[in-house]
């Protein structure tokens, strides 16, 4: 193919050429001389991701790319989600030991600083890494299926409203794939949540996940592993609804209104950069929004035949607010731009685009280009 070919064939999408010349000659005669097109060709490309436009990014062609909405891109995206909430809690269990105390005995972890202390005091350096385990376990099974399923759901509900629908309510379209998600993901952390708090929360309970887990069922059957579910289910949904509709949000802003050139042209070290950005401020608003429940799931896991009622009266209102806020925030804020700036890593090392900002526009089709002129 000489030059001339080769920049008129730039002039059309990808996905409507192959590498054979003469498909792609007879598809410039169409589209470029008038010829009628096909309804039925843009309808062949749907199932790529070709025209999900401003939701979700197009599929690459390119040989040894993970090609997007795959099953291997789905296992990447659940891979990243693994080393992306995973690591990060068990990196900030001293942070989540002292928050869990601070809402369970005020009266003794007055204070973050105060509370660092008493744990230092009465349980040594290696007291702040108490149930790291189950930590550890548990968010990254939920990690894999809050990743995952969500990049899944996004794809499934903007496929079912359309390019032009999923475009203009892109963020009910965010909102509703991270419920769905979180919905399966908590199921997978409920049971090592639970021991989780009974093993920060009392001393003496268990070393970590491989004692605690079994006296927890003897204590309270196996269905006591899951009382914390629906508190759990009312801190997690919200958050994580916040946490991605917010990050897709805040990202396209940050590319929109703060960086002066397009996304597809800034280094990837930047694009990680504004993915740990996001996630930070997203991460603060989710901290507030679930705080509430947060307090509840910490309540009901240590006391047990407790129910929500209890933990209302005991705390007040004002108590679930705000008990323990502050370092909620410092601790989500860092961890949620930790999991983003992680996870997007984990993308760009395997080949596949950083999430959220400004996405590929609908492909122009034959039939556009005719109205156009």
């Amino acid at each position: 193919m000489d030059l001339r070919d080769r920049s008129r064939q730039s002039l059309i999408p990808s996905f409507l050429y192959s590498s054979a010349a003469s498909r792609t000659i007879g598809l410039e005669r169409n589209i470029l001389g008038g010829s009628p097109v096909s309804k039925a060709a843009p309808a062949a490309t749907a199932n790529d991701g070709a025209l999900m436009g401003s939701v979700v990014a197009q599929a690459p062609n390119e040989p040894g790319k993970i090609k997007l909405y795959s099953p291997m891109y789905y296992a990447a995206c659940t891979a990243g989600g693994i080393a992306s909430c995973g690591l990060t809690h068990t990196a900030v269990t001293p942070l989540d030991l002292v928050k869990c105390n601070m809402q369970i005995d005020p009266a003794k972890y007055k204070s973050i600083s105060s509370g660092f202390g008493v744990l230092l005091k009465e349980q040594g350096v290696r007291g702040f890494f108490r149930g790291w385990v189950p930590t550890l376990l548990g968010y990254s099974a939920q990690g894999a299926c809050k990743f995952g399923f969500y990049e899944f759901f996004k794809k499934y509900y903007s496929d079912i409203a359309g390019p032009e629908y999923a475009a203009k309510y892109k963020t009910l379209i965010y909102l509703a794939g991270s419920a769905s998600a979180e919905v399966i993901a908590d199921i997978a952390l409920c049971p090592f949540e639970a021991v989780k708090v009974r093993v920060q929360t009392q001393p003496g309970f268990a070393r970590g996940l491989s004692d605690g887990l079994p006296k927890f069922v003897r204590s309270e059957g196996a269905l006591g592993l899951y009382k914390g579910l629906v508190p759990l289910w009312g801190r997690q949904i919200p958050y994580t609804m916040m946490k991605f509709a917010s990050f897709e949000t805040i990202v396209e802003m940050i590319y929109k209104y703060s960086i002066p050139r397009p996304k597809d042209q800034c280094s990837k070290q930047l694009q990680l950069g504004v993915s740990f950005a996001g996630g930070y401020i997203a991460g603060v608003f989710c901290a507030v929004v679930s705080h509430p429940a947060d307090n509840l799931v910490s309540f009901l896991n240590n006391a047990k035949g407790a129910t929500v009622g209890d933990a209302v009266k005991k705390l007040g209102l004002w108590g679930l607010f705000t008990r323990g806020l502050p370092l909620r925030i410092v601790m989500i804020g860092t961890l949620t731009g930790a999991q983003w700036g992680i996870y997007d890593a984990f993308k760009v090392m395997v080949g596949l685009p950083t999430t959220g900002g400004v996405t590929p526009a609908v492909p122009a089709t034959g039939l556009d280009k005719l109205k156009a002129a």
